[in-house]
């Protein structure tokens, strides 16, 4: 099982901040069960499956979960060459079969839609997150396959950089009042009583996204922290992120991009009917709760990291504080250049043609152009 282990040192001070660059993870004993996921209906990624199955199988004589749809894939299935390592592998069913249990560490094969997918099957505790970069967009798979020998090697020997992503404890309450007092503050009962009927409860990696749905009017939903109400969002919706989410449908939306090793969580307006409506970041551990405006026209429409999208209608409520369960991310290299990296290659952030250097004294007057 994996420890997180810090080697930051201590100070005369009363407060100290841990140097992000300790948070490194060790084995307390080697691993022996791993989970592959596989980004689906990509041809492309099934000899880099292939192979490292075989080298996990074979060379580290580990036990290989992953989805049966991914082994019942008919081109995997057909290959007479890997059926003695097919057969060994562990196979699971998202929503019926639960192996969070005894899974050691998770490793990715795809873009970051497979890191969000392996989060989600985890509502507890996550395992180390290996991510490779084999999909569309690599902004949370920092590792390149074409050496994923040595890399898995060195994962296994221990001491690796892990940045803790924080994810987002949600839940979806129906059939409570909305109603809230003239000073602002919501009643007693309200942000207490879960009498009403929790629909849903889950952990989010990226973000929760409250929209106005098919609806032509605009969204208009009240946004409460710790209880009291803070505003109304009028536009085409909010979005409530993790750090990890800032560089996605937030950094769209014109937020600011946050490392995700700050404890914070950003609340970013969609389009609002307000030109002073900015995004804000607040502490991570308060809890928002967004629910409809009791003057709205039209319901709402509710999505985490892009799944289970619902309606949202007057007496229901989303709840949202940072979870207690974050998802270790191991680094390629460390959590600061690993994070810069992505947003040179993936973004590419503040990319533009340089400045020539000046020759002459006499070229000072060209400096602007």
């Amino acid at each position: 099982m994996p420890v997180l282990h810090s080697s930051g040192k201590q100070t005369t001070t009363k407060w100290h901040i841990q140097d992000p660059a300790s948070q490194r993870l060790t084995w307390s004993k080697p691993p022996l069960n791993v989970l592959v996921i596989r980004k689906i209906r990509d041809e492309g990624l099934l000899e880099p499956f292939k192979e490292l199955c075989r080298f996990l199988v074979e060379e580290k004589h580990l036990m290989v979960y992953v989805e049966k749809k991914v082994v019942d894939d008919a081109v995997l299935f057909k290959d007479e060459q890997f059926a003695d390592i097919r057969n060994q592998l562990c196979t699971f069913r998202e929503g019926f079969d639960d192996i969070s249990h005894c899974i050691d560490l998770i490793i990715c094969l795809g873009g970051d839609g497979t890191l969000l997918y392996a989060s989600s099957l985890f509502q507890g505790s996550v395992p180390p997150v290996m991510a490779f970069h084999l999909g569309s967009l690599g902004f949370l798979t920092p590792f390149k396959f074409e050496s994923f020998r040595t890399e898995v090697d060195k994962v296994f020997g221990g001491n690796a950089a892990i940045i803790l992503r924080s994810r987002l404890k949600v839940k979806v309450l129906k059939g409570m009042r909305s109603e809230h007092e003239e000073n602002g503050m919501v009643p007693h009962n309200h942000t207490n009583n879960e009498a009403g009927k929790i629909s849903l409860q889950l952990q989010v990696l990226n973000e929760v996204v409250v929209d106005r749905g098919p609806s032509s009017y605009l969204s208009n939903v009240d946004l409460y922290l710790d209880g009291r109400l803070i505003t109304s969002v009028q536009g085409d919706g909010v979005i409530v992120s993790t750090p990890t989410g800032s560089t996605a449908y937030a950094a769209a939306a014109g937020a600011s991009m946050i490392h995700p090793n700050v404890p914070a969580i950003m609340v970013t307006p969609i389009c609002p009917h307000s030109l002073s409506f900015r995004p804000i970041v607040v502490p991570a551990g308060v809890e928002l709760m967004i629910t409809l405006s009791p003057d709205a026209r039209n319901t709402a429409w509710v999505s985490f990291d892009g799944r289970k999208r619902q309606e949202i209608r007057h007496g229901d409520s989303i709840k949202i504080t940072t979870s207690c369960y974050p998802v270790p991310s191991i680094c390629c290299h460390d959590l600061v250049y690993d994070w810069f990296e992505s947003l040179a290659e993936c973004l590419h952030w503040n990319v533009r043609k340089k400045q020539t250097r000046l020759t002459d004294v006499s070229d000072s007057s060209d400096t602007e152009n």
